[in-house]
Order: C-alpha cells, then structure tokens, then sequence
C-alpha cells in the first residue's frame, strides 16, 4: 500500500521512522517550511531514506496538488498535522485519509485536547485515529485508545509517556485494519462534542481567588505550553512544577504564605500552591526558591490577583 505522510515534529517523525521499519511503502512525505536556525531532524531521516520530500507553506498552495497526484497514494496518513488539508487530497486515495488525534473525540476537538482535559479536571483521555472530513476534527472514528490522567500529569508527562506512544501504535494499527478490509467508519456522536479554541498566554493567567485545584489543573495543563502566567511587583512570571497543598497558616488569595526546602506557598480560596520552578521573563526556567532571592519575596508578600 503507497502511504503518504503528512506531519511534523517528533512524533511525525517517530511515526515514519516506524513505518519504515515494519516495510511499509512510504512513497512521500510532507512537512511544513523548516525554521531559520533549527535544526529538522525529521527531514534529514526523510532525506536518507531517498523519499520523496515536499515542503510547502501551505497544503491547499495550488503547486501542492499536481505533486501530490504524482505519488498515486493509497492511503494517506496524518500524524501531527495544523494545516487545513483540502478535499481534493484527503479524497484521492483508494483507501482514504486517517488522522491522530489526542482526545476521545468527539470530547475536545481542536489543536489544545491535551491541555484543556487536565484544565478542566478530567481524570482520563486518550487518542482518537479517525477518517478525517472537511470539519474540524469531525470525521468517522476508526480506533480509539483510553488512559488515565493521573493527578501530577502534565500536558508534557500525558502526551509523551502516554499518547505520543499509544499513537504511534495505533496509527500502525489502523494501517494493518485498512489492509485487512476491516477498519471501521463510526460516527461521531455529535450530541457529546466539545470544542475549544488554542490554548494561549491569555487563558492561561492564574487566578488566586480560585479554588486550589482549578488553579492547580491550570498550571499542569499548561506546561511546558504555553506556562501559566502570575505576577510579583506588577511583574509577569511564569509558573511550571507545582504541588496542590494544604495551607498551615491562613492567607489571603496571592498571599505567600510559607517556604520550605521545595519552595513557596501560596494561598488560594481553600487552601495553597507550592511553586517549585517558574521562568522569569526573558530568563531560563530556575527553582522558584532561586526566583524569590532574585524579586527578594518573602512570606506576607502577595502575587498580584491579574482577576
């Protein structure tokens, strides 16, 4: 079967790396634009293996298409992809186009599932391959695979102790499904879709009014990215590793309320935060107990409410 890749990243890489082992015929690849000055591990593998590699800044470029036809693709197949793939090219091959996505679809459609399932509290997720259509993350469900979200996971430990290689699996899975004639086409159940928008710097500021776990889901729900935002001395900071605690001295939402060999504490409505590593601006990720030396914090301090 002539597979066509259409990904990025790490795990678009891992997945082409896999699919090379096992035998299977990888007749193109594309990947988006390279960036000035990084590195592109992913297509110097694409350009050992002498396959053929397109790299177009968009997919729906009107060059993409009369290259793409070239290929005679049997299957297309998605792995991390942000660009809109138009009709013509998800349609063309005898066997379709499947796609991963990291949530239970149709539960949090959209490019931060990760993120806005630890967010929102929930305690499992996991990663959908599905037929995909011209919605957005709307098509026929081929496979799905369920884990636990564990109450210290990041969107970081999620995605890459868990759905990054349960997706590379299921992915292979799928293929294998295709070419025994029995991958199955099941509707989403739209009457449970949920949807939400990239997760970015502006949804993820700390509240401190907030109860202790809300504020606590939003900091692990946004590491590494995009880092939840606090602030000392009217000065933005962002927050990483963390600790739901409970409070031994009663503080006011913000109010650094103890310091111990991991960090410090802060008070939220029913109970505190311990900070062990936060970012400056324009500074590398440090220990928060090296920040609070740097901002001279001290217990009684309070964190701004951005509310």
């Amino acid at each position: 079967m002539r597979i066509v890749l259409i990904g990025q990243a790490a795990f678009g890489e891992k997945v082409f790396e896999t699919l090379i082992q096992r035998g299977e015929e990888v007749v193109g690849v594309f990947l988006p634009p390279d960036i000035p000055g990084k590195p592109n591990s992913f297509k110097e593998r694409v350009q050992r293996a002498r396959i053929p590699l397109r790299q177009p800044r968009r997919m729906r470029a009107p060059e993409v298409y009369p290259e793409y036809v070239k290929l005679k693709p049997d299957l297309n197949v998605m792995a991390f992809v942000t660009d809109i793939i138009p009709e013509n090219i998800l349609e063309l091959p005898r066997s379709g186009t499947i796609q991963y996505h990291p949530s239970l679809l149709p539960r949090h459609r959209g490019g931060s599932s990760i993120n806005w399932a630890i967010i929102q509290g929930e305690t499992k997720t996991g990663l959908t391959i599905f037929w995909p259509d011209k919605g957005l993350d709307t098509g026929p469900i081929l496979l799905q695979k369920e884990v636990e979200i564990s109450a210290d996971d990041t969107v970081g430990s999620l995605y890459f102790n868990e759905l990054f290689p349960l997706g590379v699996e299921a992915l292979v899975e799928s293929i294998e499904l295709i070419k025994k004639g029995k991958a199955p086409r099941i509707p989403q159940d739209e009457s449970k879709a949920t949807y939400e928008g990239l997760c970015t710097e502006k949804d993820a500021i700390i509240h401190w009014s907030e109860p202790s776990a809300a504020v606590y889901n939003l900091i692990r729900g946004t590491n590494p990215q995009p880092g939840s935002t606090a602030a000392y001395m009217d000065k933005q900071f962002k927050i990483y590793d963390s600790e739901m605690v409970k409070v031994h001295r009663g503080g006011s939402p913000g109010e650094v309320v103890e310091f111990n060999s991991w960090g410090f504490v802060v008070a939220c409505r029913d109970g505190g935060i311990l900070i062990k590593k936060v970012q400056p601006p324009g500074q590398a990720k440090v220990a928060s107990l090296e920040f609070a030396a740097q901002v001279h914090l001290k217990a009684g301090n309070s964190l701004n409410l951005l509310d």
